[in-house]
């Protein structure tokens, strides 16, 4: 373990666990009032997997992106236009935990998902997992804001998961976000992702602009691998 991963001490990081591990099971199926509802346990043991990961990976192998990852939005020289629309984004992905349990169990809004649709949504979060895992292996530059890492030497990078598309954390999140909802059976969960996907496009095309204009070598990536977040689309 490098200097760097004292930044959260090993008893903030035992904690950091413990209250994610509760977390998401504790919220899904309070909210759901059902103990027993298979779907939400397995979607809540996914989040556990997929939040468990990225919190241990980072602790012991990557204490920089940790550290970037734990700043406030709006440090640093995060871009302006990026601050409000950072907060929309943490505002939908709440609204969609809250409400694909709410919707698919509790109240019933959405009507019976067929058993195909489900297994779907479970298929599509395979991938999901693999991807968001994927991306934080490999860019160290990672952060959850938009902004130019000077102070880390950010450097494009290119290898793993970004030889296929350059967004693949958001492609991960994509599928996520349609996948769960299909999964639990939650047609309102659906419309908050489109919502969500159609924000993460509005984020991209700034991400690039800026990457562009102030990460030398980007420009040669991007004609490199054509497609920004669905291969062979977009």
């Amino acid at each position: 373990m490098t200097a760097a991963s004292k930044t959260m001490s090993p008893v903030a990081f035992a904690l950091n666990v413990l209250l994610s591990a509760l977390f998401f099971p504790a919220l899904t199926l309070l909210l759901a009032g059902n103990v027993r509802w298979v779907e939400g346990w397995l979607f809540a043991v996914w989040c556990d997997v997929m939040v468990l990961f990225n919190i241990t990976y980072l602790y012991w192998k990557d204490p920089a992106l940790l550290a970037e990852r734990s700043r406030a939005p709006g440090s640093d020289n995060q871009k302006g236009w990026d601050k409000p629309l950072l907060l929309v984004i943490l505002t939908i992905a709440m609204l969609w935990l809250i409400i694909l349990p709410l919707d698919a169990e509790r109240f019933h809004w959405s009507p019976i998902f067929p058993l195909a649709m489900k297994i779907t949504g479970g298929v599509l979060l395979l991938p999901a997992l693999y991807l968001i895992e994927r991306a934080t292996i490999d860019n160290t530059f990672l952060s959850t804001r938009v902004r130019i890492q000077n102070d880390r030497q950010q450097r494009v990078i290119s290898t793993g998961s970004y030889r296929f598309v350059r967004h693949p954390l958001y492609l991960g999140c994509a599928l996520m976000m349609f996948g769960a909802p299909l999964l639990v059976g939650s047609a309102y969960g659906l419309l908050l992702a489109l919502i969500g996907l159609l924000v993460l496009a509005v984020r991209i095309v700034g991400e690039e602009r800026m990457l562009v204009d102030e990460l030398d070598g980007y420009t040669a990536y991007q004609q490199s691998v054509r497609y920004r977040l669905i291969p062979f689309l977009w």
